[in-house]
């Protein structure tokens, strides 16, 4: 994604990071480019708060936001400003389908002409392709066969737990309580959902350049 991101707009570059969770994309950018500024956005205050203590503001270059991606009108945060490039990874997939075009149609208006869009997260095919999907499905149970006792997702609810014992992070945590009881459950986003929504954004130019299966980045150029 670094890549094709210096290869597209070049080293001194304002972007935005998409469900930023706790910078970790963020700062990769700020250090690969030393020209490039970021704004980190996500609902989450737990993860915002670690992201800054951990990182603070990088020297004025990193500016974190609180917003909910999708919801009607949410490049409003922004105040009028136009970025060269927006990023995300593995945060899109949380959406629903009419969040995710409200969060392209927001992008397409705050990404200057000739800007990039680069996500990189798991996108499932569509109704197409299904015999490509159940062929994904196999390899990734060869590969990470599923275990009761250890296993991804229980590392990830052992992070949460341990995370609600830091007393720094007691305020954010009912925060984040309050605005989780209302998220709703919903189906999974496809290739198709994506490639479609940049589209009707005014995304010129969009495809895959790099996939495992139906794990991919995605490009799209305005």
């Amino acid at each position: 994604m670094l890549d094709a991101l210096g290869a597209s707009i070049g080293r001194r570059c304002r972007v935005l990071d998409l469900g930023s969770g706790p910078g970790s994309l963020s700062v990769r950018i700020l250090r690969r480019f030393p020209g490039a500024r970021v704004a980190a956005l996500d609902y989450d205050p737990v993860v915002r708060a670690i992201g800054e203590g951990a990182l603070g503001d990088e020297g004025g270059r990193l500016e974190w936001i609180d917003v909910k991606l999708g919801r009607s009108g949410w490049e409003s945060v922004l105040r009028g400003r136009h970025y060269d490039a927006a990023v995300s990874t593995t945060a899109l997939h949380w959406l629903t389908r009419p969040e995710l075009r409200r969060l392209y149609l927001g992008l397409g208006r705050v990404v200057r002409r000739g800007g990039v869009f680069l996500n990189g997260d798991r996108m499932p095919w569509g109704r197409r392709e299904r015999e490509l999907a159940a062929l994904g499905e196999k390899v990734r149970k060869v590969r990470a066969p599923v275990r009761k006792s250890r296993g991804s997702w229980n590392a990830w609810d052992r992070w949460w737990r341990d995370a609600r014992r830091v007393p720094e992070l007691r305020e954010a945590f009912r925060e984040h309580d309050r605005r989780s009881a209302s998220h709703p459950e919903h189906g999974e986003l496809t290739i198709d959902d994506h490639l479609a929504g940049l589209r009707a954004a005014g995304f010129a130019t969009v495809g895959v350049i790099w996939q495992d299966f139906d794990n991919r980045v995605l490009y799209a150029r305005r």
